[in-house]
């Protein structure tokens, strides 16, 4: 799937490139339902966690609403630790995933929202890429940030999706991309702005392809490059954060290239407010979306 790229034709995402790239505001009376809706499906029971930080992260980014739907077994934890969110309980498959009864209930909340997130946290791959299949066809008014085991839905070995008929991002580091596409990681790591091009234009969709130095391509050819951040962010959960950040913006109406890369930029920026106040190295994932309303003012300011 690699395409011919080089890191000298992406865009570099400088403050530059985000102040000439600003984000669309609320007007000063909107209410929260201008702001966006958001729908974060993530979680499982050994992993309530990483929905929580995405969630959270979500609302920073300047969501106006938000539903999460999780697993039966931790949705009322979540509730207590999102009092801002609507709760949604799922049925769970044997292993820990989302049961395939549970793509009805959620079909019913898809035309409400203007962006889902799913994946984080969840466990049982097959399961989750059944459901995602399930809900593929019922998302043409919203834009989806597919992250963690949900981006199995486009692997084989007889893929379940060729290619998206609606707005998507992925979010895959170098081993999950070699995953999804069969390429070997030593080889994307080489060429990762080829790799992350090629796998857009494939699957017809955002991918953001993470990094020390992470690769934002668009089918269209479009390319970005972001370095920045530090060693901090390398750090359980710290994924989780940047996938609810960009589903944050995507439900504000942010156009879903604009969502990735500007979601790529807080991420790294928050952890170098943090690195700078407490070290690069023991700060926590639960901190950094935190960090982003202040950066985001600041930027657009």
């Amino acid at each position: 799937m690699r395409s011919a790229a080089t890191d000298a034709d992406a865009v570099e995402v400088d403050d530059a490139c985000l102040r000439g790239w600003p984000l669309p505001q609320p007007d000063a009376d909107g209410d929260k339902e201008e702001r966006g809706r958001v729908l974060v499906i993530a979680g499982s029971r050994e992993m309530p966690g990483a929905l929580i930080l995405a969630a959270n992260a979500a609302l920073n980014a300047g969501a106006g609403k938000l539903t999460v739907a999780t697993a039966a077994s931790v949705a009322r934890l979540v509730a207590t630790a999102l009092p801002e969110a609507r709760v949604i309980e799922l049925a769970e498959t044997e292993a820990g995933g989302t049961d395939r009864s549970a793509i009805e209930r959620v079909r019913q909340l898809l035309p409400h929202v203007d962006a889902v997130l799913i994946g984080p946290g969840m466990q049982d791959e097959p399961a989750v890429c059944e459901f995602c299949a399930g809900l593929l066809d019922h998302l043409s008014t919203s834009t989806l940030v597919l992250d963690a085991a949900a981006m199995g839905v486009v692997r084989g070995p007889a893929p379940t999706i060729e290619s998206f008929a609606s707005a998507t991002i992925l979010t895959p580091h170098a081993g999950e991309l070699a995953h999804l596409t069969g390429d070997d990681k030593e080889a994307i790591c080489d060429r990762p702005a080829s790799a992350a091009l090629g796998a857009a234009r494939h699957w017809n969709a955002i991918v953001a392809l993470k990094g020390a130095t992470t690769f934002i391509a668009a089918p269209d050819g479009s390319l970005w490059r972001h370095a920045g951040g530090n060693v901090g962010l390398a750090i359980s959960g710290s994924g989780d954060v940047l996938a609810g950040l960009i589903a944050g913006l995507a439900s504000r109406g942010v156009p879903p290239a604009q969502a990735a890369v500007w979601g790529v930029a807080l991420h790294a920026r928050a952890g170098e407010q943090l690195a700078t106040r407490s070290g690069p190295l023991g700060y926590l994932a639960r901190d950094l979306s935190a960090e982003v309303p202040a950066l985001m003012a600041a930027l657009t300011g």
